[in-house]
């Protein structure tokens, strides 16, 4: 399958993927497509594998310009990616830890989310305190 055809079956018909191995310009291109389909560049981690080394990033590589000083950066692709690391090292205690934490997190009423109405998913219920 050749990428614009994968991008545009990830789009219309997602469940048909599982695990996707690629040259790193194609999964950088996928990893966008994929991060645009689960809420954001903020969400997700990626990770490229070699023979002698591995490096552990947010998947999209935004630099995040358009949200300067807005107060709204989202550290879960970065967070995600250092749990990745960690499991590669094998410190596999530690980055349960830091991905509980962070799952943790999203399920707090009292975290702020951004809702995506294109997730499909129901909106957080609101909490008073943040209006």
């Amino acid at each position: 399958m050749i990428v614009d055809n994968t991008t545009m079956q990830l789009v219309s018909r997602p469940q048909q993927f599982d695990v996707m191995v690629m040259p790193n310009l194609y999964g950088n291109i996928v990893n966008n497509v994929c991060a645009g389909l689960v809420g954001g560049p903020g969400l997700v981690a990626g990770a490229n594998y070699g023979h002698v080394y591995a490096v552990f990033e947010t998947a999209t590589r935004n630099t995040g310009k358009s949200i300067a000083n807005k107060n709204i950066a989202n550290p879960t692709a970065t967070l995600l990616a250092s749990c990745m690391m960690l499991d590669h090292l094998k410190l596999h205690s530690y980055a349960t830890s830091i991905r509980n934490a962070v799952l943790a997190s999203m399920d707090n009423e009292n975290v702020r989310l951004l809702f995506s109405p294109s997730l499909h998913l129901p909106p957080p219920n609101p909490s008073p305190s943040l209006g």
